[in-house]
């Protein structure tokens, strides 16, 4: 069928047709999958069954509470503690891996040498890598008495239970985002652009700032999010190097957790409402920043 399709659009024009009528005969769009009805039917039904059900449970339990009991546990001191480290560690470890992330990807692109494959596949190696693992051994090594801990210490810096060692597990969990974003548009953007830019007398900072980043930007801001949003609810490499204490080094989805263990759904619910509200929220300005970057780029 889809032989046909190819071979009736690449068919003569019919005899008396002018050349410009012709091809618009042929003009009708063939699709490998069903019509538009039945695809979309199936992806809102998959959406629905996968995301907007489970999701919107959330708000039902936690309007069972009423809305006192609700401002009453959701908005507590210490939860209102556990949204700030998680939001501020989430936000500093996504903007650490905007600058390391995008300088990896430039490495793996733009140069070659040897483990060069080996240095692509660790990249992907928090995707895969079961997350308390991660919090185990980055424990171990950050630790007062790990590998690295051991020599940072000495020199003031505790790099394990506090909000550096919570930053520091989300740094590691969030890398792929940016280096799986960036990296498909530096390997499509035009070299000669850039040679011309150095031709003309540019600098190559200048080259970078504004030639390159503004191409890398809409990704750049794309793997953001992911990573942002990543850290938010990341759970399993936190605890173990978090401590957990509250007021100081506990993140909002272990609160999740303690009511659970608690019996409390409905105040577990309250919470996670908070974390989903607002996490949408910088969600869709990051968005909204994005395709405002993508249009002036196109400009």
């Amino acid at each position: 069928m889809i032989t046909s399709a190819v071979l009736d659009f690449n068919a003569e024009p019919a005899p008396g047709r002018t050349d410009n009528a012709g091809p618009r005969k042929y003009r009708r769009r063939t699709s490998v999958l069903p019509g538009f009805g039945l695809t979309m039917g199936l992806t809102l039904t998959w959406l629905c069954l996968i995301v907007l059900i489970p999701l919107s449970t959330v708000f039902v339990a936690s309007h069972a509470m009423g809305w006192e009991g609700f401002v009453r546990v959701a908005f507590s001191e210490r939860a209102l503690a556990t949204y700030r480290i998680s939001f501020a560690t989430s936000f500093v470890a996504a903007t650490v891996n905007a600058l390391f992330g995008m300088l990896t990807a430039w490495v793996l692109v733009r140069y070659a040498f040897p483990g060069r494959r080996i240095v692509n596949a660790l990249v992907d190696l928090p995707f895969a890598l079961p997350t308390a693992v991660a919090g185990i051994a980055l424990t171990a090594i950050y630790a007062g008495n790990g590998w690295i801990g051991q020599f940072a210490e000495p020199l003031g810096l505790s790099l394990a239970y506090n909000p550096a060692g919570i930053t520091l597990a989300l740094i590691f969990i969030g890398l792929p985002f940016i280096v799986r974003a960036v990296e498909p548009v530096l390997e499509d953007f035009d070299r000669e652009i850039e040679e011309a830019a150095l031709t003309l007398g540019a600098r190559p900072a200048q080259v970078f700032l504004r030639i390159i980043l503004p191409e890398l930007m809409p990704a750049l801001l794309t793997g953001f999010a992911l990573a942002f949003a990543r850290g938010l609810g990341e759970y399993g490499s936190v605890i173990f190097i978090a401590g957990n204490m509250p007021f100081k080094s506990e993140i909002a989805p272990l609160l999740i957790v303690t009511h659970l263990e608690q019996y409390d759904y409905a105040g577990a619910s309250a919470i996670a409402t908070v974390m989903l509200v607002a996490a949408f929220a910088m969600l869709l300005v990051i968005n909204l920043i994005q395709a405002w970057s993508r249009r002036r780029s196109m400009r």
